[in-house]
């Protein structure tokens, strides 16, 4: 979720580096941060097809990587 950059600098971040997956959001309210009760980055959150948080870790941990596995 991007949020603190400018929209043209997200765009040039995807572009560089080539970034497909996962795919990127922009929000530049900050409400999505809030409603996931996002306090610092970086966080990740892992939402099943119905919405639903699946995961949270702060950073990459295996667990997370495990999980993402089984989809």
């Amino acid at each position: 979720m991007g949020t603190q950059d400018s929209f043209s600098q997200a765009e040039d971040f995807l572009e560089r580096g080539n970034v497909s997956t996962p795919l990127m959001t922009w929000d530049e309210s900050f409400d999505t941060w809030e409603h996931y009760e996002v306090r610092g980055q970086p966080v990740t959150i892992l939402l099943g097809p119905d919405g639903d948080q699946l995961g949270r870790w702060n950073g990459i941990t295996r667990e997370m990587l495990d999980l993402v596995d089984q989809f």
